[in-house]
This record gives structure tokens, sequence and C-alpha cells, in this order.
């Protein structure tokens, strides 16, 4: 073909232009394959405890409603009932807060506070034959503030919840951020110039029949480097994300443990309500002032619900040292994470090193012809280096990548 675009050269070719067409494709294609192959393992382990974790908060969540609901169904039985409508929506709350919904720590666990004020003046503090009426318990729910019936439980657990459930949070975000580095950088955009490139490098050979010869290192560097040079901007912020994920994780035990804190969460409610029932008497007095004498409405609350028996799978399981396996979970994630630390600074390296160069003191192939060794200069890694490319032209950033390393430096501030 006298038409070639790329693969023209001094000796005989057995290639046309629909060939080099081709060859193109598959050059692209080739790296595209080698890329998400050397970051399968990380993409595995990240995506692997992403979900591990996830399921674990899950099911702590769960157990920790059933204690709460537990304590109702055994010392409240008269109004576990109403009690546990109540416990259920705070643990959706902290569900919801966890897993990414913005709402207010302080807000929901006010909230729980509010509506469980009037359930417990209805049964421990001014119980009668019947029901006290929706007008009512909503003038309670408006000055359990004031009235505080609870002593400083509430601000006990706003402080605990805030502390102990935005760094399980945060550590969620920044595992999902993780994967979605990799998918980007996995399906890496590449320029006409480093297309032609690559073609040069992997297929023009074979229009002169060596279709044994390998390009040699210091040429498969520099035409990867090129095209690589985006990635590699991401390596600083990659290890910054790793050192504070790092950072965040030794954090994240001992008393603000979310572990510790969600199934400790029944033994706070029991004492708000120890607080209420021993306060009873004043309290009358100024539930009284604000909202006047009980307005009854015929009606008794039913008794206990609950199925008990619902979790118990669960329970076992996290009965052992529960705080442990979360922990020693996230240590030994770190740990693996930590050899990954230098995965997109050395990635062009692995990839001709492992995959596509031929080995030293092997003939190998330059670009235009099979030599003992390269002779141009070797760049370094990233856009400045590029400058001095003697096989590939590196224009700007890919703003893909910018945008991936925006997220990067947004959530290590978080």
């Amino acid at each position: 073909g006298v038409d070639l675009q790329v693969c023209t050269s001094k000796n005989p070719t057995c290639c046309t232009k629909k060939m080099e067409e081709r060859y193109q494709t598959a050059a692209k294609q080739d790296i595209q394959q080698v890329l998400q192959t050397s970051s399968a393992t990380l993409k595995f382990l990240i995506s692997r405890n992403a979900a591990a974790f996830q399921e674990t908060l899950e099911m702590l969540i769960r157990l920790a409603e059933n204690y709460t609901s537990t304590l109702f169904c055994n010392a409240y039985r008269n109004m576990a009932a109403e009690a546990t409508v109540r416990v259920q929506e705070f643990f959706t709350d902290v569900g919801l807060f966890i897993f990414g919904t913005d709402v207010s720590t302080e807000e929901f666990v006010n909230r729980f506070f509010d509506s469980l004020f009037p359930v417990v003046y209805n049964h421990v503090i001014n119980p009668g034959l019947t029901d006290i009426s929706l007008e009512y318990a909503e003038c309670l729910r408006v000055a359990r503030k004031d009235i505080r019936p609870f002593g400083n439980v509430p601000k006990k657990a706003i402080g605990q919840m805030g502390r102990s459930l935005l760094p399980s949070r945060t550590f969620l975000q920044a595992l999902n951020l993780g994967i979605e580095v990799i998918n980007t950088t996995d399906h890496l955009h590449f320029s006409k110039e480093c297309s032609r490139a690559l073609l040069r490098m992997q297929y023009c050979p074979h229009c002169q029949g060596l279709t044994l010869s390998k390009p040699c290192m210091g040429y498969c560097l520099n035409i990867i480097r090129g095209c690589l040079a985006d990635i590699a901007e991401v390596d600083l912020h990659w290890r910054g994300y790793i050192q504070s994920l790092e950072e965040l994780s030794s954090t994240m035990s001992g008393a603000h443990d979310i572990e510790h804190v969600l199934l400790n969460f029944h033994s706070l409610v029991n004492d708000a309500l120890l607080q209420a029932r021993l306060n009873g008497p004043q309290l009358s007095e100024q539930v009284n002032k604000i909202c006047g004498p009980p307005v009854r409405k015929p009606m008794q609350s039913p008794g206990c619900s609950f199925d008990q028996n619902k979790d118990n799978q669960g329970l076992k399981m996290f009965s052992g040292d529960s705080e442990e396996t979360l922990s020693n979970r996230r240590k030994e994630f770190i740990g693996q994470l930590r050899l990954y630390r230098a995965f997109y600074g050395g990635l062009a390296d692995q990839l001709c090193g492992n995959e596509l160069a031929a080995a030293d003191g092997l003939p190998c192939w330059n670009g235009e012809d099979v030599v003992r060794s390269y002779t141009h200069r070797v760049v370094g890694n990233g856009i400045k280096a590029q400058s001095a490319n003697p096989e590939v032209k590196v224009k700007g950033t890919d703003p893909v990548i910018s945008q991936i390393i925006d997220k990067l430096k947004h959530v290590i501030q978080v």
C-alpha cells in the first residue's frame, strides 16, 4: 500500500491502508486490556471490602435496633408497640446517614427523643386508662426540649452519634471513590498522537514481516509514559488518598467506635427512661404549665408485637468480640491497600516491564527497524516530562482525569 499513514518504511511492506486501520483498532484495544488487567486486583480489593463493610454496618444497625426494641419489650411492655415504631424510624435515619443521605445526626437524635416523650409521658409519667389525644401528644413533642424529661442523655447521644457515624460514612464514601478512580483510569481516552504511536510500536513491524520482534524498553517507556502522562498525574493524590484512609481508619476504634456506640444505644435510652421515671411528679407539673392537664381519647395501646427471635443469627455473629472483627478487617484492608501506593506512578514501567517490551540485551524494535538497543533519550513520568518525549507529542491534561483528581483532593480534605 502506498497510502499508509503510520507504518511507512524504506523496506518493502505487506500492509494496506485497510490493514493499518485494523491494526490501529487492535493497538488501542490491547493497551486498554493491559491497563484493565494491571488494575484488576486493586479494583477487586477495594470493591470486595466496600461491600463487606457496608454489609457489616447494615447488620450492626439491625442489631442495635433489635437491642433497643427488646429493651422496651422486656422493661416497658405497655408502651413497647408505640416505642418500637420510634426506634425503627431512628435506625432508618442512622442507615440513611451512614450510606450517604444528607441528614444531620443532631436532627434525627432530637427527633427520636421528641417523639418518644409523649409515649413515655402517657405510660410512665402520667399513665391513664386511655391514651392522650394527638393534639396533646404534639404539644408534648414540641415542649420536650424545654422540659428536658431525659436530662442530658439526648445531648450525650448527639455527641456519640456525630463522632462515631461520620468516620464510617466517610470511609465508605472514600472506598466508592477509589473504585471510581480505577474505572476512570481503566477507560482512558487516547489521543490521536498516542494511538498512532501505539500502532507504530506494536503492529508496524508486522508490515515488514517482523511478527516476533518486541519494542525496545526505552522506546516502550517513552510511548507508554506519553500515553499515560495524564494517569501519572493521579499518583501524588492517590498516595495522599491511601494515607488519609489509613489515618481515618486508625481513629475509628475506641470509645467513638461505631459498634460500641450503636450496640450501647439501648442503655442510653434506658438511662433516659429512668430519669423521666424518677422526676415524674416535677415533669407532670411542668407539662401542666405548658400543655394543660392531659386530654385523653378512648383507646388503649397494644402490648409488645416485636419479634425478638428474628435476628438471632446476627446476634451470634456479633457477640464474639465485634469491635475486633471490624477494626481488624479495616487494618488488614489498609495493609493490603498500602502495597498499591505507587500504583499510578509506576504504571508505565509495570506495563512495559511485564507485558510489552523486549527483555534487556535482545534485539528490539525502535519504531523503524530491529536494532541492538534504543538510542533516544527516555523521558520521565507525568505531563511536564513529556515536552522532551521524542516519540509522542502530549498536549494538556484530560478533563476527565482533572475531575477525578479534584474528587480525590476533596475526599482527602473530608
